[in-house]
């Protein structure tokens, strides 16, 4: 379905009469496949959201981006692709976005009703404009008694509802869903993921960008771990979650984190991005960093599986596994491929 390949964004920013340029994505790359759920996790600001929003060409007019997100089935590279395809062909129709912020995505003058009948109209053309306002609202758990109502009218959890109903309209074969569960209770969240993850099963490709680790273990078949702009490591879910679990320290930082498990912080906070270090960008909250992680970028490579870290962990001193059910796998790469290419599009 979609294959990623170098995917860098740089902004050109001025601060303090100079202009600095922030790294927001360095040589991000994966392949997701119809049927499957990558979920994207990592702490706020490490260039997820930026990610969803260069594949659709949202990002603002001072981004620099660079690499390749082809769509498999026909060749079109969105990156390279035009506003009038992306428009035209794109958005919604082949790719649905389920947005970070829907207060920004819906317009506060209509009522969801009537925005949802548009899109209806606009997408799926041949439908009952009415049936197919009903069908979205109930798919997204969005109450049928609030659909007369103003974006200005409803709480964050129900206008992020809204936005997932927009977005599930035309059952786009890719889904790019940005914290799709913001401002849900647990029940909600729960009824969302299992939304998801059908879905899913039923051959959609979904990338799942969130904080909740927990809705992310419900959906994702594979979890790519995001830090500083770099994935830093990528495991089936059920290895990540459970046994043997994530080798990357930063990764196991983030379960040890969850009130589940050690209930612990990651210590520290990440660096500015555009004052990233030479090294690896995690070397100074990490436990195990060494000389060399000052000095010396470490890069994920998918063959062997390796995350992109000079002492990753072994196995047998990760926490116990859990009972996870198993999620079919296909290799993908994020900074070194088979083939051996350098994945560092713009420095």
């Amino acid at each position: 379905m979609l294959k990623v390949r170098d995917l860098s964004v740089r902004f050109a920013v001025r601060r303090e009469r100079a202009w600095r340029e922030v790294a927001a994505v360095s040589g991000v790359g994966f392949d997701l496949a119809p049927g499957e759920c990558l979920a994207l996790v990592g702490e706020s600001g490490c260039g997820k959201s930026v990610l969803a929003s260069a594949l659709l060409g949202l990002l603002p007019g001072n981004a620099e981006v660079a690499g390749s997100a082809v769509l498999v089935e026909d060749g079109l590279d969105l990156l390279a692709a035009d506003e009038a395809t992306l428009a035209g062909r794109v958005r919604g129709r082949r790719v649905g976005l389920i947005p970070q912020s829907p207060a920004g995505h819906l317009t506060p003058v209509r009522t969801i009703r009537s925005q949802l009948a548009e899109t209806v109209r606009e997408l799926t053309p041949d439908a009952d404009r009415r049936a197919g306002v009903v069908e979205a609202a109930e798919r997204a758990f969005f109450p049928a008694d609030h659909l007369d109502r103003y974006p200005h009218e409803l709480s964050g959890g129900l206008a992020q509802r809204a936005a997932t109903a927009l977005a599930l309209v035309a059952d786009a074969p890719l889904l790019l869903a940005d914290e799709p569960t913001t401002g849900l209770d647990r029940d909600l969240v729960d009824r969302t993921a299992a939304e998801l993850r059908r879905l899913v099963d039923a051959g959609r490709s979904l990338l799942l960008i969130t904080h909740d680790l927990t809705a992310a273990e419900q959906v994702a078949d594979r979890v790519a771990v995001m830090y500083a702009g770099r994935i830093v490591e990528i495991a089936d879910a059920a290895a990540f979650f459970g046994s043997p679990g994530p080798r990357h320290p930063y990764a196991r930082g983030l379960l040890d984190a969850l009130p589940t498990r050690a209930f612990t912080p990651v210590p520290g906070m990440p660096p500015a991005l555009d004052e990233l270090p030479p090294g690896c960008a995690f070397a100074a909250r990490c436990p195990a960093a060494t000389s060399v992680c000052t000095i010396e970028l470490p890069l994920l490579d998918t063959r062997t599986r390796h995350p992109a870290c000079h002492h990753p962990a072994d196995h047998h001193t990760l926490a116990p596994p859990t009972d996870i059910p198993s999620h079919p796998d296909e290799t993908s790469g994020s900074s070194a491929y088979a083939d051996g290419e350098s994945t560092d599009a713009v420095r």
